[in-house]
């Protein structure tokens, strides 16, 4: 009988890679040679230990990768790389667990590993994803003079400032970069450009865009054309976009799917439809497909026209070339049915969700909850909100807004002290609410009996008014 082969840390690495189930391979690197009897501990690689922590943090094992770090910790045989720690803090921040994040960064010594401005960055980037915005500050204010930030430091915290529309801030950490003699790149640049069009500064996104080239030498990349792009035809300057476009084609700066999507969706809401068809015609002829993202802004602009028999046939040519819908496709066509007074075929489509095999999800039930309002049929919008409550999920301002107003206009106080009930059962309510209701039943009521019906809406079952809080919610 043969004696099985061992395998070796090579070939150990090479197995890890190539196994999908994160916990099988996390069997296999506890347990690489469970057939062979051995007094000898097995030689982890690094690139073992590298390819295990990738595994586990991608699936989000956080558990289970932090007694890989610990066991990596006591390796002797080689210092291990600042770039898996950098890993694992970006998978944190993936995770929105920032506290983590920063808990790695300052472990990162105990491993006998440098920490360099990479590992940094690499902070600032999870802080900003999970929007921690004070944490980055206190960071930057602790960093001090320890490293010296580069382009990428320069381009986080232009990226946080545009993001939270703090757009003098952010050209002052550019005037900074630029006076520190670093010199700014592509990102720098469509992140800048980015945050005007978003703010509605498009003189100055399109300043700063021949600036680039000009003055700094840099040439625009695709992400400065569709950031433009997608704001002039947000305001309708159709002719500017074209020419933008035709700028790409002259600098040879590739078309995406996302350029075209944006003339195709920007067409379909002002009701160029011929249009957006030539351009998604345009599109294939240059060998690109339509993906889910291009065929939804089709099937929003034909719901927006209440053409729902176009919508389905937009769907129908889906399936045919084999281009799966999402949640947000069936989510628009709700949207739509509910726009054209077709509230029962938009439940039925909702109810039919999971067995198309999509799970309805915040969008679809607030959807839904608007359309039952639209459609004035309260009493089931009510049975639909405690199932949204039930589910986890809130109504939006607008249903709020909606079911109020029209019960209030309908004069139904019963089914009104339900809805409200339910609301503030789930802490949903908010002073903007009461306000509403107080406004509503003023006008519908004389002034005698206003004392009354106010008394029926604060009666303590109802959560409407918290004495100890002494708040409305």
């Amino acid at each position: 009988m043969s004696v099985p082969k061992a395998i070796s840390p090579h070939r150990l690495s090479s197995l890890l890679r190539r196994q999908k189930d994160p916990n099988l391979a996390l069997q296999l690197f506890q347990n690489p040679n469970p057939q062979l009897q051995s007094t000898k501990p097995f030689r982890y690689s690094l690139l073992s230990y590298d390819i295990i922590i990738t595994k586990l943090a991608r699936a989000k094992m956080f558990d289970q990768m932090d007694q890989i770090l610990l066991q990596m910790g006591r390796e002797t045989r080689f210092v291990t790389k600042e770039i898996i720690f950098c890993n694992v803090i970006s998978s944190y921040a993936r995770a929105r667990l920032p506290h983590k994040a920063l808990e790695m960064f300052e472990q990162i010594p105990s491993f006998r590993c440098r920490r360099t401005l990479k590992s940094y960055n690499a902070v600032l980037d999870a802080l900003l994803k999970c929007g921690e915005i004070g944490k980055m500050r206190e960071f930057l204010v602790g960093l001090g003079n320890q490293v010296n930030p580069d382009v990428c430091t320069f381009n986080i915290l232009i990226n946080a400032n545009c993001k939270y529309g703090c757009l003098d801030d952010a050209r002052n950490v550019f005037d900074t970069m630029l006076s520190r003699g670093v010199e700014p790149n592509e990102v720098t640049f469509a992140t800048l450009i980015s945050g005007f069009c978003s703010n509605c500064k498009l003189e100055e996104a399109l300043r700063l865009k021949e600036d680039m080239s000009k003055v700094y030498g840099v040439k625009p990349n695709s992400s400065v054309y569709v950031s433009l792009i997608k704001e002039l035809c947000r305001i309708g300057e159709f002719g500017l976009a074209f020419g933008l476009k035709d700028e790409m084609e002259r600098e040879k700066v590739t078309l995406g799917l996302t350029v075209y999507t944006t003339f195709i969706s920007a067409l379909f809401k002002v009701g160029k439809k011929d249009e957006a068809h030539k351009i998604l015609e345009e599109m294939k002829g240059s060998g690109l497909k339509p993906d889910t993202v291009t065929y939804n802004a089709m099937i929003h602009g034909f719901c927006m026209e209440n053409d729902l028999n176009a919508a389905y046939k937009v769907l129908d040519q889906m399936v045919k070339e084999e281009c799966k819908a999402d949640i947000i496709t069936y989510n628009i066509i709700i949207g739509g049915l509910c726009k054209d007074g077709k509230w029962s075929e938009a439940n039925d489509l909702f109810e039919d969700l999971p067995r198309l095999g999509y799970k309805p999800d915040v969008v679809s039930f607030r959807t839904m909850f608007v359309g039952l309002c639209n459609c004035r049929r309260f009493n089931e919008a009510a049975t639909f909100l405690d199932e949204m409550l039930f589910k986890g999920y809130i109504p939006s301002s607008e249903g709020r807004q909606k079911i109020v107003d029209g019960l209030c206009q309908e004069g139904d106080m019963k089914l009104l002290v339900k809805v409200l009930s339910s609301l503030g059962n789930a802490n949903s309510i908010g002073v903007d609410t009461w306000e509403l209701v107080i406004s509503m039943v003023c006008k519908k009521e004389s002034l005698s009996n206003v004392s009354e019906k106010v008394d029926t809406l604060l009666v303590p079952n109802n959560f409407l008014y918290r004495p100890k809080e002494g708040k409305l919610y």
